[in-house]
């Protein structure tokens, strides 16, 4: 079957040529709509050009409690083995950081969220059955992944009477990138690089080619 969309796109190729820089934009820029379309409902069904279910997210660390208490691993200084730590009355900052009174050393201290090696169950008699509880923030993410990226905000098309091009631009171009290939990258800006899993945002299939070429057959036809 792509022995025979190769030929018929090499016809399709002189057939557009042969149309005004009008009319090759006008189609064009039908092409690159629909495109960016199909790739945006595709994202939102999680699968990749090639019809593979993307690679899910890791599991997330249970929430923490807040105004109340929380037990965790912690890196030591100096390079030591993790120290357990018991933080009362903590509070949660938009740079992911916790605040609280550390039990073991009698003070206030601050620690990194992205830092904490390993959540611990409260001893009991620290437990305050009174605290709240702190929900994990970024509710979209335990939804389908890349919904707001797939967007029309940014997933883009644009067409000229030459060609069109579909896909992210700007700082979101650099976001979707690490996932098409699967790069590194850090989650937050304290936390350490990570790699990605390749997840691929942007493609074509040969049903999105065989529209392309229904899309300029049926612009002949009416012309």
């Amino acid at each position: 079957m792509s022995d025979d969309l190769a030929e018929l796109e090499q016809l399709a190729g002189a057939l557009l040529r042969s149309l005004g820089a009008s009319q090759r934009r006008t189609l064009l820029r039908r092409m690159a709509r629909d495109l960016a379309q199909a790739n945006r409902a595709r994202v939102a069904a999680q699968r990749d050009p090639a019809g593979a279910a993307f690679e899910p997210r890791k599991a997330k660390a249970p929430p923490v409690t807040g105004r109340g208490a929380t037990c965790f691993l912690y890196p030591a200084g100096g390079g030591g083995a993790p120290r357990r730590v018991i933080m009362k009355s903590f509070t949660w900052g938009s740079d992911r950081m916790m605040t609280g009174f550390d039990i073991e050393a009698g003070a206030i201290r601050s620690f990194e969220f992205d830092k904490v090696v390993k959540w611990l169950p409260v001893p009991e008699e620290h437990r305050n059955r009174t605290g709240g509880t702190l929900r994990r923030r970024g509710g979209l993410r335990r939804k389908a992944m890349f919904r707001r990226l797939a967007s029309g905000k940014y997933l883009r098309s644009q067409a000229d009477d030459r060609g069109f091009w579909v896909g992210f631009s700007g700082k979101a171009s650099a976001i979707a990138s690490i996932h098409q290939y699967g790069l590194r990258d850090k989650p937050s800006p304290r936390a350490q690089a990570m790699g990605y899993p390749k997840r691929e945002l942007l493609g074509e299939r040969a049903a999105d080619r065989e529209h392309m070429l229904d899309l300029l057959y049926d612009h002949l036809a009416a012309a």
